[in-house]
């Protein structure tokens, strides 16, 4: 409904303005009247463009208020009334409106889980599939117990991934900055006394001056060819081609392969075993699955697994036959088939993944500190020592 700004008196004569929503100008005036006043003009309120990135809703936000919703329901309150309480002391304003919103969904007879798919960008088809399961089932306090836990080890993973990779990021971009500043500033200053000697230069040290003055007449020009590059990869990432190519990329780029691998596992067998013990069934489970893996390499086999279920056969062998589960895997889930308790089976995995990943942290941490120092060291040392060299020959010929 648009807004509108208006302007008028008073019967008593004051004057009097102020923003009011309404369908027409002819229902404002109406609405004036019916209180008193005169309207001398009125105008449209030019919409605000709002530009925004994503739900403005961190992850860590939708987890505290799974956890105290499961709490409060487990405790016997009326949805409702958890809906009323949550939805007035999220941390987050966004949050706090599609509280709200299901709120009043459900209060106009939606069932929670349909009130949830209204907002898809912030419960996901997972969190709204095991909402329904549980209402189905008349086990929500559990399924929203089991949820909560699901996504608070599934945010720890993602914080441990991105922790790992936080170090050498800002080590690498340091070192760059430290870098682009020695060529810029202090090899010019050399390239100056250099010019006055008038002897020839040591190949080292013409190769770094070279660069310095390429980087000083390109500086622009490099800025935006890498803004430009980003972009592209960005957009190309989000390809349906480029992410594929970009995932197998990643699953065998060393160094970091063996911890995307097992962080990738862990987060496979999580949902799986969770979706399952929350009483989804098999083939959607695996669907849901698929969609939220994150991976495509790893949503491919998940995909032709729930193919191979339909037929009649079993979730190991297409699994196997992708390349990126380990044979550990893939026998625990083939004995969790044979015996009944796969959801069990996934969990006891992804437990043991977890593990796995806080090792593969903490080794690639103490990999890449000592192999970033050196790299750090062999590119300053070598600038340094090239812009010596001409000085060594002027002390060698005195």
């Amino acid at each position: 409904m648009p807004v509108f700004e208006y302007k008028g008196k008073t019967l008593a004569g004051a004057q009097v303005q102020g923003e009011l929503k309404a369908g027409n100008r002819e229902e404002l005036e109406r609405l004036l009247r019916q209180n008193r006043i005169l309207v001398s003009s009125i105008r449209k309120k030019p919409a605000e463009i709002k530009i925004k990135i994503g739900t403005g809703i961190k992850k860590i936000h939708i987890s505290r208020f799974t956890r105290q919703f499961s709490t409060m329901i487990g405790a016997g309150l009326p949805m409702v009334q958890c809906l009323d309480i949550l939805g007035t002391q999220m941390e987050s304003k966004e949050l706090r409106r599609v509280i709200n919103e299901v709120k009043d969904a459900v209060q106009s007879g939606l069932t929670l889980s349909e009130a949830l798919s209204k907002h898809p960008k912030v419960f996901d088809q997972l969190y709204t599939n095991m909402v329904e399961a549980g209402e189905m089932g008349g086990a929500l306090d559990t399924i929203l117990v089991r949820l909560s836990v699901y996504r608070e080890k599934a945010d720890a993973l993602v914080r441990k991934v991105k922790g790992a990779m936080v170090y050498p990021s800002v080590v690498m971009v340091v070192a760059a900055g430290v870098t682009i500043a020695m060529l810029t500033f202090i090899v010019p200053i050399f390239a100056n006394m250099f010019s006055s000697l008038g002897s020839e230069l040591p190949a080292p040290t013409q190769i770094i001056l070279n660069i310095s003055n390429f980087l000083q007449s390109n500086f622009l020009y490099l800025i935006l060819m890498v803004v430009a590059s980003s972009i592209g990869f960005v957009m190309w990432v989000k390809t349906a081609a480029g992410k594929s190519a970009f995932d197998k990329f990643m699953l065998r780029v060393p160094i970091f392969s063996n911890l995307i691998r097992k962080s990738a596992v862990a987060r496979f067998t999580r949902t799986l075993g969770t979706l399952l013990s929350s009483g989804v069934s098999i083939l959607d489970a695996l669907d849901v699955t698929a969609k939220t893996a994150g991976n495509t390499v790893i949503a491919r086999a998940i995909k032709k697994a729930t193919m191979a279920i339909a037929e009649g056969d079993t979730i190991t062998a297409p699994l196997k036959e992708s390349g990126v589960f380990p044979p550990m895997v893939t026998q625990m889930i083939s004995v969790g088939e044979k015996t009944g308790g796969l959801d069990e089976m996934l969990g006891k995995i992804a437990d043991f993944y977890d593990e796995e990943v806080d090792a593969a942290v903490s080794a690639l941490t103490s990999m890449i500190e000592p192999l970033i120092i050196v790299i750090m060291g062999a590119v300053i040392g070598g600038i340094l020592v090239a812009m010596y060299l001409p000085m060594f020959d002027i002390i060698g010929k005195i």
